[in-house]
């Protein structure tokens, strides 16, 4: 009986791993794609209604996003000791009421920058805090050997809705107004707590481990957690400057393609969403990949993939021809990236202990917008100082230089000995099998 429940699950061509999980997943798969509808409308407001200017935009798209982070390290603590899925619905909750504001405000005449600002924050830091009670939550509700697959899954749902989002955001906007894509973020909020607490079964409140919760330490239990683990403090310093050398790129590539280069604003969407399907190529090689090849191979070619590309932005010119060279760029990052990305996630989750799973989540997130902010703001002035394209050549360069940061195969360890949380009630075991898996 269970060879042929196997060999079911083999053929249907898709791991099951629970009703709950197929909740959560939902819920991921509804705000992600809310999140796509309304992708670049905070600044799209800033610009259409309050007529702001470069700087304020740029504020906006930087600095709310990093005063969103440092919000959330306090955060940390709090959600380790609580159970995780209510924290989730709060979480949503948070971003559902302080997006709602926006179409409110917009309505009686009221919205204004400083708002938008705050607003950016907020969710900022909502979406950190959700990020890190969704990674200790999912570690508790699938198998250990599921959580590829289940990271996968993710990773797929998210690439495809910014392949799938923006450009319907953009026609929306253009139908119905500014804040139509805001009013569809927050409903996909509120949808996706609602997903969530739908997900039935008990979960066992987190016990301190020799630790009391409101020890003013523990907001730098992530930070240590990681610095003491050689294989994870040198993917964490190698995402940082991966993650922002690329998101760096996109204001000096905007100004070069649209400015420059004259292409039509159609096309510069096109040249961003097509490739992200290219994310679920990735994803579902996760699992195969991962199995044949091991983690140390992952790491180390996909990895260094992932940077190599970059370079080919500095070079892309008018026409056809350069369209086709954006294009081709950013597929081969993007497959890279959700190939690595699953692995990564699932190796940070079986390397930290189930009490410090929310900290160092906060700090890896918190660090990876720091990161992104700082270049970003970086490579804007080295654009504005010489041209977009020295500033597109510099970020290719300094990418290349990202693989020396790529763990040894000495760094990377075996998952945590130590016993994981029970399994949620209710799930029935799962036979064993072969996995794919996230984003993170």
């Amino acid at each position: 009986m269970r060879g042929r429940r196997a060999l079911g699950r083999r053929t249907s061509g898709r791991r099951a791993l629970g009703r709950r999980f197929g909740w959560l997943w939902a819920a991921y798969a509804i705000s992600a794609y809310g999140s796509g509808l309304g992708f670049g409308a905070l600044p799209l407001i800033a610009v259409l209604v309050l007529h702001s200017g470069p700087s304020e935009v740029s504020a906006l798209s930087a600095v709310g996003p990093a005063v969103g982070a440092l919000l959330a390290v306090p955060l940390a603590p709090w959600m380790e000791f609580r159970r995780k899925r209510p924290v989730m619905i709060v979480m949503d909750l948070t971003r559902f009421a302080a997006m709602a504001t926006i179409p409110a405000a917009y309505a009686f005449g009221l919205l204004g920058f400083v708002q938008l600002l705050v607003i950016s924050a907020v969710v900022a830091a909502a979406k950190t805090g959700f990020n890190a009670a969704s990674g200790a939550y999912l570690k508790a509700l699938v198998r250990p050997d599921d959580l590829v697959v289940a990271n996968a899954r993710f990773e797929s749902t998210n690439w495809s809705s910014i392949a799938v989002g923006p450009p319907l955001g953009g026609a929306a906007i253009g139908l119905f107004g500014p804040v139509t894509t805001v009013v569809a973020d927050a409903l996909s909020y509120l949808l996706s707590a609602l997903g969530i607490a739908a997900i039935r079964g008990g979960e066992e409140a987190p016990r301190p481990a020799g630790e009391r919760p409101a020890r003013p330490g523990t907001l730098l239990d992530g930070w240590r957690h990681i610095a003491g683990d050689p294989g994870l403090r040198a993917l964490y310093l190698n995402n940082m400057l991966v993650s922002g050398l690329i998101m760096a790129t996109e204001p000096p590539l905007a100004v070069l393609l649209l400015s420059r280069l004259g292409f039509p604003p159609w096309q510069y969407a096109l040249a961003f969403a097509a490739p992200c399907l290219g994310g679920l190529v990735g994803s579902r090689l996760a699992r195969r990949v991962l199995a044949r090849y091991g983690r140390y191979r992952v790491f180390r070619t996909v990895g260094t993939l992932r940077a190599v590309w970059l370079i080919g932005l500095a070079f892309v010119g008018p026409g056809v021809a350069g369209l086709v060279t954006v294009m081709a760029v950013e597929l081969a990052i993007i497959v890279n990236m959700s190939l690595y990305t699953p692995v990564l996630a699932t190796y940070r989750l079986e390397r930290t202990p189930g009490h410090l799973i929310a900290r160092t989540l906060t700090a890896w997130s918190v660090g990876q917008q720091a990161a992104i902010a700082v270049l970003t703001a970086l490579t804007g002035l080295l654009a504005a100082a010489t041209s977009p394209r020295t500033a597109l050549l510099a970020a290719g360069l300094l990418i290349l230089a990202t693989p020396l940061l790529l763990p040894r195969r000495d760094q990377i360890r075996s998952p945590l000995p130590a016993p994981l949380p029970a399994p949620l009630p209710d799930r029935l075991p799962a036979p064993l099998p072969n996995r794919p898996g996230d984003t993170g």
